[in-house]
C-alpha cells in the first residue's frame, strides 16, 4: 500500500477563522451570482423570500413543501 506524506501537525493553518476585515463570520458563502435582476418585481420578492428561507434553516435545496409555506408568508392564498 503506498505511503500517505506525513503532514506535520505544526504547519496546518485553520483558515475557517481568518475573515477578511471586510466580511463578518457567519455570514455564508454563495456558490453562484444571485441573478434576480431580470425578474419582475413579485418574482424578485419570491426568490429573496426563498434565498432568506434557506439561508436561516441553512438548506441548499428546499422541497416544495418549504416553498409552499415561503409563499404563503408572504400573503399569497390560493
Amino acid at each position: 500500500m503506498p505511503q500517505i506524506a506525513d503532514v506535520n501537525q505544526d504547519q496546518f493553518v485553520d483558515r475557517r477563522m481568518s475573515y477578511p476585515p471586510h466580511e463578518t463570520p457567519g455570514r455564508e458563502r454563495r456558490q453562484f451570482v444571485n441573478s434576480h435582476d431580470e425578474l419582475s418585481g413579485n418574482a424578485q420578492e419570491l426568490a429573496q423570500a426563498i434565498d432568506q428561507y434557506k439561508l436561516l434553516h441553512r438548506r441548499r435545496f428546499i422541497t416544495y413543501e418549504e416553498i409552499l409555506a415561503v409563499v404563503e408568508s408572504l400573503g399569497y392564498h390560493k
